[in-house]
């Protein structure tokens, strides 16, 4: 996994080697890869941006290009799980939300905002760029004064969640994470894209390019399966109870 400084380069000795199809996990892979070739099909597995408006596709239906996949909408799932956790801490009014890649996360943070300042809720924005800057993260959510933590999972964030789950436990910071994986590791809370369906989307594109589709002429889908699972072990350490309203619709991880 390079840095995003390093994906052009990356981009370009990629396209070198003339691959049948390339997938991407990230936007700040999928930009790069984009700009490096016109013709090799990129898959998108998953983008946060809505593709048309990043500028990569036509339409959601017909791309147009040589770049297709599945688009989460970043914007709109991170105001689901503030939304959440705002729900399970009805009490909390000083939010951080920790996340990488600020240059392209941050583009989809304006509905959080609102919807934060609707809500009443300050938000604490701690942006990092890697593990070594994790301790000083939570420092500055001490500092700040935050109840609850709200983690964006970038693919790093997510590849690291084991050791912010021993940060947000040892900070006594109530935390939802972007995946049900985040609670089963230890999150009070996970919401978002199962993994399982994504993976199956991107094989099922490449599939269909191997058999001769046109990566212009495959439509961008969006998830059909969101999981929502919280962790009581986790809330018990906490002492955080949780509103029967969302343990009816949750996974209860023991």
């Amino acid at each position: 996994m390079g840095t995003e400084e390093q994906m052009p380069a990356l981009a370009q000795a990629l396209v070198s080697d003339k691959p049948d199809v390339i997938i991407v996990t990230s936007d700040w892979a999928l930009y790069p890869a984009r700009a490096a070739t016109n013709t090799i099909p990129i898959v998108a597995a998953p983008m946060g941006a809505d593709p048309v408006r990043a500028g990569v596709a036509e339409s959601w239906a017909h791309p147009g290009g040589n770049v297709t996949g599945v688009c989460l909408i970043a914007g709109e799932l991170e105001v689901k799980r503030l939304s959440l956790l705002h729900e399970a801490l009805p009490s909390v009014h000083r939010i951080a939300v920790m996340s990488a890649h600020r240059k392209v996360v941050e583009a989809g943070f304006p509905p959080l905002r609102k919807v934060a300042a609707q809500a009443g809720l300050e938000l604490i924005e701690i942006w990092v760029e890697g593990p070594n800057d994790y301790d000083a993260a939570f420092a500055a959510m001490r500092a700040g004064g935050a109840e609850a933590l709200v983690i964006v999972p970038t693919p790093e964030l997510f590849r690291d969640n084991g050791a912010l789950v021993a940060l947000s436990a040892k900070a006594g910071l109530p935390t939802i994470g972007g995946f049900r994986e985040s609670a089963v590791q230890g999150l009070l809370i996970g919401y978002g894209p199962s993994l399982k369906e994504l993976g199956q989307q991107a094989a099922s594109y490449v599939e269909r390019m191997f058999n001769g589709a046109h990566a212009g002429e495959l439509p961008f889908q969006g998830p059909t399966h969101f999981d929502f699972a919280i962790n009581m072990k986790t809330a018990k350490a906490l002492g955080v109870t949780i509103p029967p309203s969302l343990l009816v619709s949750a996974e209860i991880i023991d």
